[in-house]
């Protein structure tokens, strides 16, 4: 019994690819991106995510309030941003065109072609995904180290560190991509299998006319 076949990369390809586009789409609206916790005032915690901005205090917990103005947003979060919204929008339409490419999923009679062709373009859409969300959170976290480092702002100002939605976007990324290139192999493993069905017919076909021609003289 073979355990990969093509059936089941299909599945598992799209079940990581809908994992990571769910764990994209709850990082885009985490306020977790960056954390600054101030030396002179140890009590209180900074985050800012790509949306909102919060604090959190022990006397009052943490209380959170979006940007107000989107062209005063700073570049690498408004690019981070726009990232985001495309890798969402990307992954959802990839993950319904693997979902209607896969088989056993009916969507008319002897649409084998339509199927293969949806599952190339889930693929691409897929891996765009997963390339825009890792795009968003790399662009930011380099430009947060390079603030990080920046010689020119005093030692006691606190800086921006990294925060737990940066390592979740990370994770969400790779998902993606794994996820689409996995939907590629499916595509090349369902061909070869096509091939090898159709070297088998066409053997059965030539043998088929034979053995009736022997059959009969046989008889006679």
């Amino acid at each position: 019994m073979v355990l990969f076949t093509t059936k089941f990369v299909q599945r598992i390809s799209l079940f990581v690819s809908f994992g990571g586009l769910v764990t994209t789409f709850v990082t885009t609206f985490l306020p977790l991106w960056k954390t600054m916790n101030s030396d002179l005032n140890e009590m209180e915690n900074w985050y800012e995510g790509l949306w909102h901005m919060c604090i959190y205090t022990e006397e009052v917990g943490i209380h959170c309030k979006a940007f107000e103005s989107f062209l005063a947003l700073p570049l690498d979060t408004l690019a981070s941003r726009v990232f985001m919204c495309i890798s969402i929008a990307t992954g959802f339409l990839g993950v319904a065109a693997a979902f209607f490419g896969l088989q056993g999923v009916e969507i008319g009679t002897r649409r084998e072609r339509m199927k293969r062709t949806l599952l190339i373009l889930g693929g691409v859409f897929i891996v765009v995904s997963g390339i825009t969300t890792l795009a968003a959170v790399s662009l930011m976290a380099y430009i947060m180290v390079v603030k990080f480092w920046d010689e020119n702002l005093p030692d006691v100002m606190p800086r921006w560190e990294y925060g737990e939605a940066m390592f979740s976007a990370w994770f969400a990324g790779l998902l993606l991509v794994v996820g689409g290139a996995f939907l590629f192999v499916a595509v090349c493993m369902g061909d070869h299998e096509a091939k090898l069905q159709s070297k088998i017919l066409a053997r059965n076909r030539e043998q088929h006319p034979r053995t009736q021609h022997y059959r009969k003289t046989e008889i006679i």
